[in-house]
């Protein structure tokens, strides 16, 4: 399967199954176009048509870029057959029964009270709830219990808001230390937070502890204030901001991202990532608000079409900030051409709901973050494990593979399928396929991977 565009001066052809990317010229663009449905002598006789009356273009040209083109599908670089799909299940069967991360609900509970949060607030549809140490405790037990011959171990602390359980936070990841030497393991800690609470005891533990910090800021402030707000009403652009600046400059400006919302307020988020950049964050991303169809915050048709045009305008401005010297990072378009996630995470995806879970306060097991309080999810708990083996199997085959609709896909091995939550919420289904997504998830790939390639070519 072939896939082409143009896009930033480029035409770019993606050949789908072997990953090689190709930039041509107009000529081998149109030959590459007609391969596959006409003979040669059809395509020569066009491009002859089309070129003949350029005076760089001949006849010789023509032919000999026909004679590349060739040269490209035998070497398995263009027209390259799909083998992958005999392997989809064979892979995922390999890790059965192996976990590699877990999501601890630290807190069902928040000091925000943001309308398009899809945890209700951090209550996920049920009662506030904050994890205590005993809980906590047995999850990272179970989790290296689970977790096979891995040797890495990732671990997020997740709400709600984390840092209003932060003691909890700091005693479980003291336990970890104590434990990994011995279990022959390694803890990575993640922390999401609103930054509410951010002061220098979390600066200097998140510093010492977290592989990661994720930071919400949906940019600018009238944007950010519009949602994020306290019980009272207050945004909290003003008492954030500053919070986020300080913990970015103690960490160097490495090991954090900026992780925005774009809505129906604002699908020219474009401006919000400006903001972001104006005010010294360099390790951002916006994602599309998913939500209730009707919800006042969900994107319309229209909105889609601006943010169709800002991802194209986001990947120019990376390019121009690295002409600047100035370069930031956009979550979405951190691609490798050279080589890029292994074949077994192009088919399987995230690993929802079987390398990866969620736990509740309480100890409930989930497949991820985004089913948590939908009770059919529920796979287990961390004392007994998973007894739901139906749902988990139904993760267990959710491929690239298992959507129909995802099989004459150009980007399937790069979106894995997509989202499994996103999909359910949109279709009643994890199998089924969250369009608005797709359409959204196909431009930022080809945003990608014309950055990478200017990137690659120094331009």
């Amino acid at each position: 399967m072939i896939h082409q565009y143009k896009l930033g001066g480029y035409n770019v052809v993606l050949d789908v199954c072997s990953g090689a990317v190709h930039v041509v010229d107009e000529v081998a663009y149109d030959i590459i176009e007609m391969f596959e449905t006409h003979e040669k002598d059809e395509i020569i006789a066009a491009m002859n048509e089309k070129y003949g009356n350029r005076e760089d273009i001949t006849s010789a040209d023509i032919e000999e870029c026909y004679a590349q083109v060739v040269s490209l599908k035998d070497a398995g670089k263009l027209f390259a057959p799909d083998t992958f799909e005999p392997m989809a299940g064979h892979l995922k069967a390999k890790t059965s029964g192996v976990i590699k991360a877990l999501c601890l609900h630290i807190a069902h509970t928040c000091n925000l009270n943001c309308s398009y949060c899809f945890a209700s607030q951090g209550k996920y549809h049920g009662d506030r709830a904050v994890m205590s140490f005993e809980v906590g405790k047995r999850a990272l037990d179970f989790l290296i219990e689970n977790s096979g011959s891995r040797h890495n171990l990732e671990v997020d602390f997740f709400g709600g808001e984390p840092l209003m359980n932060f003691q909890v936070v700091k005693d479980l990841v003291a336990y970890a230390r104590s434990i990994e030497k011995e279990k022959g393991k390694n803890f990575r800690f993640t922390l999401t937070t609103n930054g509410m609470l951010i002061d220098d005891d979390v600066i200097e533990f998140a510093n010492r502890e977290c592989h990661n910090v994720v930071l919400s800021l949906d940019g600018r402030k009238e944007i950010h204030d519009r949602f994020r707000v306290d019980y009272a009403g207050h945004g909290s652009f003003d008492r954030i901001v500053p919070k986020f600046q300080k913990l970015v400059e103690s960490r160097g400006g490495k090991g954090y991202y900026m992780r925005g919302t774009f809505t129906h307020a604002n699908p020219d988020f474009l401006k919000d990532i400006q903001v972001m950049l104006d005010l010294g964050f360099n390790e951002l991303s916006m994602e599309p608000v998913v939500c209730a169809p009707g919800d006042p915050a969900e994107l319309t048709d229209e909105d889609r079409a601006i943010v169709m045009d800002q991802y194209e305008k986001l990947a120019m401005l990376v390019l121009e900030k690295d002409k600047e010297g100035k370069p930031f990072t956009f979550y979405h378009y951190m691609i490798d051409l050279t080589g890029g996630p292994c074949i077994y995470k192009r088919i399987s995806g995230c690993g929802s709901g079987t390398e990866y879970m969620a736990v509740t306060p309480w100890g409930d097991l989930y497949p991820c973050h985004q089913f948590v309080g939908e009770e059919k999810f529920k796979l287990g708990d961390i004392w007994k494990g998973v007894d739901n083996l139906d749902i988990q199997e139904e993760f267990a085959s959710c491929n690239v593979y298992a959507r129909p609709e995802c099989r004459d896909c150009w980007a399937r091995l790069y979106c894995s399928g997509g989202c499994a939550a996103n999909a359910y919420h949109a279709t009643g289904s994890v199998k089924g396929v969250y369009e608005h997504g797709c359409e959204l998830f196909k431009k930022r790939m080809e945003c990608a991977i014309m950055v990478a390639i200017a990137r690659q070519l120094g331009e």
